[in-house]
């Protein structure tokens, strides 16, 4: 009899071959349009709006700290086909079950990306007649989900249309604020940007412009973990991988979802390679290929949001104008208005309301999934049935819990929410990272396949820095400071 919390013994067989960069495309796509409805759009945007170039220096940082967890979050799904969930029950299933509950708790706030969104729309567009801005975004709010989960639920044509719409909508935003940063008005400001990018500009080094906020130390901690994709949604990035068959996963089963017409998982117990002579070189090819997909996920996230900060300390902040409460993306919209005036202003609301609006159906997507994985994987019980009926189920009840929740509190407040829990998450995750790569899994690979000094390494510094980030917060917290 299977005992909850265990898994089977890994099987041994061949790596197999890198198939080639074209075929293996997409983890790192997906990554950067998912990471584009939080930090690129709202938060660092805020920031620098309400304190100019001060905290500007943090970006670069705080969006390079990830790249090593990322790495080391695909590695173990690329060395044994699992996904992260399976390797933290592997580790300790006490442990996994922690994760997990706290990960339920964090995508219980997913309404607040559709709420932050529909505000643009709520504000450029006067329906209901005579409703408040809170009452007009709850409405844009529902109609939202009322489009976009049976997209998700029942048409598979409709979620490749709406992918597809998703990519137009990226190159449109890309060009667009490359356009408006190149704006005379922008560019004057560029001296002075760069200059706070590269240098501290906070207290002892330089004044604040406005006086500081103690409210504003989740609003800070907010934007230095979703200078990416932080907190648990960072986990995601093994289903892509996983998905993708990269390395071990290509052993994995796949069903065909009539959720989105594409292949889906089936969670299997996981495979690591073979001692023989093809290994090494495989798994170096297979290295560079994880290496190189998650940096450009990292650095893509840099380039779109260095954007976005250009616009808000060139067009906001001299303005006073602060991004919060219902109205989070309500200024943004100034930003397409220096190429294309009042037609650009409308652009960017139905930009901000299809980025923040995909980042719910996304994250509904893949949260799902993984309740699904963690489910089969740590109870055997679940596997009486199949994976699409627990999918279908958590998609409902999450989709429920979402509209529930949206009405509790304003956006601001709800990614709050989840940017601390999904902290709180990684702090624990970060050490449990460094321990399953280099402490645990190698035991169960071939000796050509041991990790290199400076992998561990680096994860360390991630997983210490975020310790460091967690002392400051809870010190700006409790001083009031």
């Amino acid at each position: 009899m299977e005992r909850w919390g265990e898994l089977p013994s890994f099987e041994r067989r061949p790596l197999p071959p890198f198939p080639g960069w074209l075929p293996m495309m997409g983890p790192a796509v997906v990554w950067i349009a998912l990471a584009a409805g939080s930090g690129e759009l709202i938060w660092w945007p805020r920031l620098v709006a309400k304190y100019g170039e001060s905290f500007l220096f943090l970006l670069i940082p705080a969006t390079l700290l990830q790249l090593p967890l990322t790495y080391a979050i695909g590695r173990y799904t690329m060395a044994t086909g699992e996904s992260i969930w399976q390797g933290f029950i592997r580790l300790n299933k006490w442990f996994a079950l922690l994760l997990w509950a706290m990960m339920t708790v964090q995508f219980f706030w997913l309404g607040g990306w559709v709420t932050a969104g529909s505000g643009g729309l709520a504000h450029l567009i006067d329906f209901p007649h005579g409703w408040d801005q809170r009452a007009k975004t709850l409405f844009w709010s529902w109609l939202t989900i009322g489009i976009l989960f049976p997209t998700l639920l029942f048409s598979p044509r409709a979620y490749r249309f709406v992918e597809g719409v998703m990519w137009f909508i990226s190159i449109v935003t890309f060009l667009g604020l490359l356009l408006a940063c190149l704006h005379p008005v922008v560019l004057r400001t560029v001296p002075s940007f760069l200059k706070g990018l590269l240098l501290p500009r906070f207290p002892p080094f330089a004044p604040l412009p406005r006086p500081w906020d103690p409210q504003d130390a989740d609003g800070l901690l907010t934007s230095l973990i979703f200078a990416g994709l932080g907190g648990f949604f960072m986990l995601f990035y093994s289903y892509w991988v996983r998905e993708k068959g990269a390395g071990m996963a290509g052993y994995f089963g796949h069903i065909t979802s009539p959720i989105t017409g594409k292949p889906e998982v089936i969670p299997l117990s996981g495979f690591v390679p073979t001692d023989d002579a093809e290994t090494p070189k495989r798994w170096w090819q297979w290295r560079r290929y994880l290496l190189a997909d998650s940096s450009v996920a990292i650095i893509g996230n840099i380039v779109t949001t260095l954007m976005t900060c250009l616009l808000a300390y060139a067009l906001l902040h001299p303005k006073g104008l602060v991004p919060q409460g219902w109205e989070l993306v309500v200024h943004q919209m100034r930003f397409f208005e220096t190429i294309a005036g009042e037609a650009g202003r409308v652009l960017f609301a139905f930009i901000a309301v299809a980025f923040l609006s995909d980042t719910w159906l996304t994250s509904l997507d893949a949260v799902s999934r993984t309740h699904t994985d963690f489910l089969l994987s740590f109870f055997p019980a679940a596997r009486r049935y199949h994976p699409r009926v627990w999918y279908y189920a958590i998609a409902v009840i999450l989709t429920v819990i979402s509209v529930v929740t949206m009405h509790l509190a304003n956006p601001e407040q709800l990614i709050q929410r989840t940017a601390l829990i999904g902290f709180v998450g990684m702090l624990l995750f970060g050490g449990a990272l460094l321990w399953l790569n280099y402490f645990w899994l190698p035991r169960h690979l071939p000796s050509s396949l041991k990790p290199t000094r400076l992998t561990p390494i680096a994860v360390g510094v991630s997983w210490v820095a975020y310790l460091v980030l967690a002392a400051v917060y809870l010190w700006l917290r409790l001083s009031g400071r």
